[in-house]
């Protein structure tokens, strides 16, 4: 779950000028801007996919508060510039779930003063007291979601309904699928397809993982999280793992193209909004998730972006088609397989060695 969920590349490739034209800009954001203690502009360090220059435009609009942010694709390079820079820059920070554990142990994340926030009742309950951050001490959700299989249903027939069709028709399949370039999210499906936990750290398991997957290897085209949308577009690739907000989009670009989360079970994940402890602008920073929470922009950051809302009131705000997209909003049945990651400790050693022998050569 290092990598997660780009939009696609039109959009992921919108310029600094274009975004200007509409009033705003989606900008490299420096460590050393020296206009980082301003308290009417407000930087945000975020997914590729989770801002657009409607959502800065409406949150200024209200606020008189520029906002400028910058993007990253893994939750590693994230924390990685975090700790090189100090963080001085940022007010607001998406970090996944188990990434949130990590940087509170860290020592990186001011507590949220919950006085500060209006609109938490509007969560739906299983989002108001996370096992990964208990009683959101730490971090408000924005987004959750499911990851799977994206495959092309008029080549795949029957299709896919769980991990071990990989295996089953390697043949088929071979040079013309990917997996997802992540560690925890490769291993954590192979482990789930054996029957073990996503988080399992046990080595005998984690080993069995890795011949399993070691006998695939020649049939994969790529561990890849970002080129594969291009390619199963043009019809390189029949299957591919990803996420479910990629693969909400990339059905609607193409009917043919249908998701999956597969019924033995996978991660199930939830990005939130954090306030580190060097926020320049803290007033900001609970501006703008007080903006989120709002029902009438969460709804419509989930039917413009297509991502899955935590916001209760906001999802009652959706169409009935969004409400009852299941790729987007998965059944009880298929919530119950799956599995959050969480911190492995020191025992994230022994994952990423097999890692590098799987991927490596």
């Amino acid at each position: 779950m290092t990598k997660r969920r780009e939009f696609l590349k039109g959009v992921a490739a919108l310029s600094s000028s274009s975004l200007t034209g509409c009033g705003w800009r989606l900008a490299q954001v420096r460590a050393n801007s020296t206009n980082k203690g301003s308290r009417d502009q407000l930087y945000i360090y975020t997914w590729t996919q989770y801002t657009d220059p409607e959502l800065l435009q409406s949150f200024t609009n209200q606020f008189g508060v520029k906002v400028l942010a910058d993007v990253y694709d893994s939750n590693d390079v994230m924390l990685a510039k975090l700790q090189a820079s100090g963080g001085g820059t940022y007010s607001t920070i998406y970090p996944s779930d188990y990434m949130v554990q990590k940087m509170v142990n860290l020592g990186l994340l001011a507590e949220i003063k919950r006085d500060r926030l209006t609109g938490l009742d509007n969560l739906f309950p299983q989002f108001k007291n996370p096992t990964y951050d208990p009683n959101n001490r730490y971090s408000i959700p924005f987004n959750w979601g499911t990851t799977g299989l994206l495959y092309n249903s008029e080549i795949l027939n029957p299709p896919p309904k769980d991990w071990d069709y990989l295996w089953q028709n390697q043949k088929q399949l071979s040079k013309r699928m990917t997996l997802l370039n992540d560690v925890r999210e490769v291993m954590g499906a192979t482990l789930k397809m054996l029957g073990y936990s996503f988080n399992s750290k046990n080595e005998s398991e984690i080993k069995q993982a890795y011949e399993k997957l070691k006998t695939l290897k020649s049939a994969i085209a790529a561990f890849d999280t970002d080129a594969w949308r291009n390619q199963i577009l043009a019809g390189d690739l029949v299957l591919a793992m990803c996420y479910s907000a990629d693969g909400v989009k990339m059905t609607q670009e193409n009917p043919q193209l249908k998701y999956v989360t597969p019924r033995s079970g996978s991660s199930l994940w939830t990005d939130t909004i954090v306030i580190p402890k060097t926020a320049p602008n803290i007033d900001g920073a609970y501006a703008w998730i007080n903006f989120l929470l709002q029902p009438k922009v969460a709804a419509q950051i989930s039917e413009r972006l297509n991502i899955a809302t935590p916001n209760r009131a906001g999802f009652e705000q959706l169409p009935k088609s969004l409400q009852n997209n299941t790729t987007l909003f998965p059944s009880e049945s298929v919530l119950e397989k799956c599995e959050r990651a969480t911190p492995l400790g020191q025992f994230e050693e022994v994952y990423e060695r097999y890692w590098t022998q799987l991927t490596s050569g």
